[in-house]
């Protein structure tokens, strides 16, 4: 492997606030490029009180923050002010990606559209995260992962039990993903950088990532084909295909797809080779028209031990299963650690974090994780380095273009 991060020399302009948008430049960050994320005057990214969310573990660490700002640089500018934009611009003309979220109309009142800052760096990549996309009758809607992923997409209704109430999202997992998204896109904008020299807008949008999360559902969709509704667990569709509670209150989700190799050794597994004689169960057809039934039997069977010898078991039998994890297992996972997913941080009080889902054999390991930046704490800092002296910051202050 090099010696280099893969995006190591490269300066990312961070406009974005709640989350999408931020979580692309964070990964952009953790694979060498300097993050500078631009707040606006008085609270800064909202972000930063997410932690106060209903939806959110309480704990007097503001982890929502850091897990998505992590190693970045905070600089206060006013945009609708002519020093603070001014001072933007010429930051602008030193950068190689811009990433913003801002909502179209905004965009277009504050001069922030590609057509607006192409001119002062032809090199930008522009990237742009929105609720709904940029076209259509919905460009201007709000939205938030709850309801432009999840609700919007049909992911939610797949997840809804017949008769029962809708599904719920949990806290920022669209935007996790879009995120990630938009960092693909920034990766081929790169490559079509290096290969022409031109900048290039690039984006995705919460509505897209959510249907191309479920996209088999959404595809049967547009054929006019759809499952119905999720029945109850009692009642599943197939039995192999199910979720059963252990004696000491685990749940083992069973997926078994090739029901002719893996249908006798669950049997064996179960100790319940007696099933493979009952003509209820001899067929895969049999087996899902007496689904419910089948369920009923094997209720008892996995209630009868616990956890451990489950997945002794199964696994001996090469069954396909897991565990369904509670987010109490997390902190004591060996499986995340081994593999990267939960990695130490540099910060004193949150000695881990959660790690980017991508691996590099050509790179050396990504920066280590550290707290996200205190509201404006490198606003001088940063104008410095673009040339501004102490008291042309000190004006700018004075006058509030800057905070």
């Amino acid at each position: 492997m090099s010696g280099q991060l893969p995006l190591q020399g490269l300066r990312v302009l961070d406009l974005a606030s709640f989350i999408a948008g931020p979580v692309a430049t964070t990964v952009m960050g953790d694979y060498g490029a300097e993050v500078i994320k631009i707040e606006p005057p008085g609270e800064g990214d909202p972000q930063r009180k997410l932690g106060q969310a209903h939806s959110v573990p309480q704990h007097p660490v503001n982890f929502c923050w850091h897990l998505v700002n992590r190693n970045k640089r905070s600089v206060v500018l006013d945009l609708k002010h002519p020093d603070g934009r001014a001072a933007f611009d010429r930051l602008l003309a030193t950068a190689d990606i811009m990433v913003v979220n801002f909502p179209l109309k905004v965009r277009e009142r504050l001069r922030m559209r590609y057509a607006d800052v192409k001119h002062v760096n032809p090199r930008l990549i522009y990237a742009s995260m929105t609720g709904y996309g940029e076209s259509g009758p919905d460009a201007e809607q709000p939205g938030f992962d709850s309801t432009a992923f999840f609700a919007r997409s049909g992911l939610l209704d797949g997840l809804t039990y017949e008769g029962g109430p809708p599904a719920f999202s949990l806290p920022a997992q669209g935007d996790q993903m879009t995120g990630m998204n938009l960092f693909a896109a920034v990766t081929m904008a790169l490559l079509h950088r290096e290969r022409t020299g031109e900048g290039s807008e690039v984006g995705t949008s919460l509505h897209a990532s959510g249907l191309w999360s479920n996209a088999i559902l959404a595809q049967g969709a547009l054929l006019g084909s759809f499952v119905a509704p999720r029945p109850p667990r009692n009642k599943p569709r197939s039995a192999l295909a199910n979720q059963y509670r252990t004696s000491d209150g685990r749940w083992i989700q069973l997926t078994i797809v090739r029901e002719d190799k893996l249908w006798p050794e669950l049997c064996k597994a179960m100790e319940r080779t007696d099933l493979l004689d009952d003509p209820r169960f001899k067929t895969l057809e049999s087996r899902r028209a007496h689904a419910h039934e089948l369920a009923a039997l094997l209720d008892p069977v996995f209630a009868s031990r616990p956890w451990l010898d489950w997945r002794d078991r199964l696994r001996r039998h090469e069954i396909t299963f897991g565990l369904l994890g509670i987010l109490r297992d997390v902190p004591d996972d060996e499986q995340a650690v081994a593999n990267g997913a939960v990695v130490a941080s540099t910060q004193a009080d949150m000695p881990r974090t959660i790690s980017a889902p991508i691996r590099l054999s050509f790179a050396p390991e990504p920066v280590a994780p550290g707290p996200g930046p205190d509201y404006g704490v490198h606003t001088d800092e940063v104008l410095a380095e673009l040339g501004y002296a102490h008291d042309e910051i000190d004006r700018l202050r004075s006058s509030r273009a800057i905070g």
